[in-house]
């Protein structure tokens, strides 16, 4: 089994992208078979800057590990490894030549020099007596000299694929089934523009069959593309791969999730902190279902349990508030330290490795993003500032007890972790007799500002003793 995953390099790496990437992974990787990352270069005017670097990167955060293709070396280059190479179209113009002008001497394809203007007319016109837009084949009956004198006189030309009239192309699908359609509303695809680039449509059916690509697995909307490729295959003596349609990505208003309107690069969620296995985890059940009860599997998992035959025919709504539950699932199951490394990118507050495990070892159940590290962390850093109500509450006397005696047992301690500023208030509620809001809130407001948190003894330790005593005191004097 050989699958491709072949973007082009336009912008950032969209979600229904890096679905396609992963489910042609968990294909490959289930049945042993490789993945190749191919770049689509051919449409000149859409390209962008180190898109081609973006697209390697994702790929790597999100964890999908392909087997040939296109690389970033150690040195920062852009590199290709592998032996069905060139794995960047716009270095592979001489093979499309080659294999169009097979097409043309078969009679299979043809010149076509007509003009933007005409080609603009001709739409027009079709569309105002509610026909089909299509290519009129004007230019197929050009004789031999007509074409060999425009060609001397250096007219602009495409080649375009002469396909048949009222023929039916058929093919099986591996999600939406037995698929047909009459040629009589298709158009003659232009295959070679004007530029010497190929269109997609040419391009993808040359590189997959030089490449041995096995399963084409892409979105839907490519599927009214199919015959035309499946045609293709048939003139030139090729065989098809199989073919696999996935089901549009859609947003809650059950729309096509949209670069535009919507956050849905990967580089946004990563920017946002979120987890890449939570990501994947998320992605991969856009369209498919595990046999499994538990949604949240780890890479290997769903390698496992990857099927072609569970992938849906269905849009899949990008539910953000799932991916939310599953990116705190995640969270939860770091370590201290370990998320405490992860976190620190997005901390605004400098503080040492083990401060920041400390305040992880608080707030962590707290957390849905990464991000969320810094309003969790922010009353560990800077006390909030306390509203008359309760100043008023801190001038109580059970209040002042209560500070008081924290401020001698933090004084009198001396190895002062979690657990023991547990113990603490544990001490001072059997010895001072007061306990519940009385207790807890005048600690809680006098150390933090606030009156409501996380675990209490966790944001002590993390808060250290000395800025905790220099807070109690603020009050206490």
């Amino acid at each position: 089994m050989r699958v491709r995953f072949a973007p082009s390099p336009t912008g950032y790496l969209h979600v229904g992208g890096y679905r396609t990437a992963l489910y042609n992974y968990l294909l490959a990787r289930k049945y042993g078979g490789k993945m190749i990352l191919r770049i689509e270069d051919t449409d000149r005017t859409r390209l962008v800057d180190d898109a081609i670097e973006n697209l390697i990167q994702a790929l790597s955060w999100c964890g999908l590990e392909y087997d040939e293709g296109v690389y970033i070396d150690c040195e920062d280059n852009i590199s290709q490894k592998g032996q069905y190479g060139p794995y960047i179209q716009s270095q592979r113009l001489d093979i499309y030549k080659k294999y169009a002008q097979k097409l043309v001497e078969q009679k299979d394809a043809y010149y076509c020099f007509c003009s933007k203007e005409r080609l603009d007319n001709l739409r027009q016109e079709q569309a105002e007596n509610k026909e089909t837009p299509k290519y009129d084949k004007k230019c197929l009956h050009l004789t031999q000299k007509e074409i060999s004198e425009k060609l001397e006189a250096g007219e602009e030309y495409v080649i375009r694929l002469n396909l048949p009239a009222d023929t039916v192309i058929e093919f099986d699908d591996e999600v939406f089934g037995h698929i047909s359609f009459n040629t009589n509303d298709i158009d003659d695809q232009v295959l070679i523009k004007s530029d010497g680039y190929p269109t997609y449509h040419f391009a993808v059916v040359i590189d997959d069959y030089l490449m041995k690509i096995t399963h084409v697995i892409r979105g839907e909307e490519w599927i009214s593309s199919t015959p035309k490729h499946i045609y293709l295959y048939k003139v030139l003596g090729l065989e098809a791969p199989k073919f696999v349609h996935l089901p549009t990505v859609l947003n809650t208003n059950r729309k096509k999730l949209s670069k535009r309107n919507d956050d849905a690069a990967v580089e946004d969620f990563k920017a946002k902190g979120y987890l890449p296995q939570a990501l994947t985890n998320f992605v991969a059940l856009l369209g498919w279902s595990s046999n499994e009860q538990d949604e949240i599997m780890s890479m290997d998992k769903l390698i496992e349990n990857f099927d072609l035959s569970r992938i849906s025919k269905s849009g899949a709504i990008f539910d953000v508030e799932k991916l939310n539950w599953m990116n705190a699932s995640y969270i939860k199951e770091y370590d201290n330290y370990s998320l405490a490394k992860i976190c620190m990118p997005f901390l605004k507050t400098p503080c040492s490795i083990e401060k920041l495990s400390l305040i992880i070892d608080a707030v962590k159940d707290k957390m849905v993003l990464l991000s969320d590290i810094n309003n969790l962390s922010e009353p560990i850093f800077f006390k909030e500032k306390l509203s008359d109500e309760s100043i008023s509450l801190l001038l109580s006397e059970k209040s002042v007890i209560v500070l008081n005696q924290l401020k001698e047992s933090i004084e009198n301690a001396d190895d002062l972790n979690s657990q023991a500023f547990q113990t603490i208030i544990r001490s001072i509620q059997t010895k001072c007799g007061i306990k519940g809001k009385d207790l807890y809130m005048p600690i809680r407001l006098a150390v933090t500002g606030e009156e409501h948190g996380a675990d209490l003894a966790k944001i002590m330790a993390a808060i250290g003793s000395e800025e905790l005593l220099r807070r109690i005191d603020e009050h206490i004097n």
